[in-house]
């Protein structure tokens, strides 16, 4: 069983850090390859760019709950929604309009 854990290809969780802005602001995300590869795909269904979907998301959190004390872990927990819940991410309901 470990094998398929242990046997990944090591490049799916190197860190890629990428530069953008979350609402005017400019800041860097540092996430495992695995989880943008993800967020790009959760941005391209809703219609949006990557750094779009993530200013989005981070201002529909700000809304809800105010600053989420990890953000990064949010964007992890966001990609297993989408994974868990494929029919509502086809839907696009993953953000709220």
């Amino acid at each position: 069983m470990c094998r398929i854990f242990a046997g990944q290809d090591p490049d799916r969780y190197t860190l890629e850090t990428r530069r953008m802005r979350l609402n005017g602001q400019s800041t860097s995300i540092r996430l495992e390859k695995s989880f943008w590869g993800i967020l790009d795909d959760i941005a391209a269904s809703e219609g949006l760019s990557t750094p779009a979907f993530i200013s989005k998301l981070h201002g529909e959190v700000l809304e809800l709950h105010g600053e989420p004390k990890n953000f990064t872990a949010l964007l992890r927990c966001t990609c297993l929604v989408h994974l868990e819940n494929p029919l509502e991410a086809e839907a696009g309901q993953i953000a709220a309009e």
